[in-house]
């Protein structure tokens, strides 16, 4: 069971900020991803349509064998965990809770902001998750939808970027936050522009990275971390990465890259029906 890879799936690229965050805090550990490019974007669709998207992948990667199931999309983790939960008997961890919790911890005004597309600001998820963890703490909520074509389109931080930060984080200068969580995967890439319009006193939350945290505290409470030592022997392996989308691998990997660089050198097509 230890040696068996995590499984991480998203609606498409935004994900692969999460991949990196996980290969990067466990570097011994195989992964295998899938984007569902076929259905992206899943934030316009509905919970049931969401969620059979979800259940589908989910079947995918566990018939390839995995130990740890990772929901790297704030809408599937806002409209289909609980049901993941229930299907599978593996661990699934969603993107939103990590982030949620360490807004929490970090917030010193108990003001926490909230940015993401459209559809996971409307689930109230973030909402919810950050309630949870204190009752006390405010919320502000903030779509930006043009953030993800921006870092699809690797327009981080030109005047196009700054322009669109500054539009919609004007919203903060009304509403005044200590701490704000980047509620969509894409995001991080967007963090210097994020960080020139919000100003450097306010804190980021990288839900990639409170993800990747969670899954090595996870894992090394189950006793399922694999560590060098278990390499049996082989000191410079390091762990593996496989890529699977259900469309156009070709523009997966020439925008994946934007995220993962010259890593990313290839991606299967998989038809998951539907």
């Amino acid at each position: 069971m230890k040696k068996l890879p995590i499984g991480i799936f998203d609606s498409g690229l935004g994900g692969l900020t999460v991949q990196r965050e996980i290969a990067l805090a466990l570097p011994y550990e195989d992964t295998i991803y899938l984007g569902d490019t076929a259905h992206v974007p899943y934030g316009t669709k509905s919970v049931q349509t969401v969620t059979r998207y979800s259940k589908r992948i989910a079947e995918f990667l566990s018939e390839k064998g995995i130990k740890l199931l990772v929901v790297a999309c704030n809408t599937a983790s806002a409209y289909a965990l609980d049901e993941l939960r229930k299907t599978l008997d593996i661990p699934v961890i969603g993107v939103i809770d990590p982030g949620a919790q360490m807004a929490v911890a970090s917030t010193k005004t108990m003001r926490v902001g909230v940015i993401g597309t459209e559809g996971t600001v409307r689930s109230g998820a973030y909402f919810d998750a950050i309630k949870a963890h204190n009752v006390k703490v405010s919320v502000f909520f903030k779509a930006c939808p043009l953030f993800v074509p921006l870092a699809e389109e690797g327009m981080l931080d030109n005047k196009i970027a700054a322009l669109t930060a500054s539009h919609y984080l004007g919203y903060f200068k009304e509403h005044p936050v200590d701490t704000v969580v980047l509620g969509c995967t894409h995001y991080p890439l967007l963090k210097e522009a994020i960080t020139k319009a919000l100003g450097r006193n306010v804190t980021l939350i990288d839900s990639a990275e409170a993800t990747a945290i969670e899954v090595r505290e996870l894992l090394s409470k189950e006793e399922l971390l694999r560590t060098e030592v278990e390499k049996e022997g082989d000191s410079d392996r390091i762990g593996s990465h496989k890529f699977y989308v259900t469309d156009s691998p070709e523009r997966f990997i020439q925008v994946g890259r934007h995220f993962l660089g010259d890593t990313l050198a290839e991606a299967e097509l998989v038809d998951l029906g539907g």
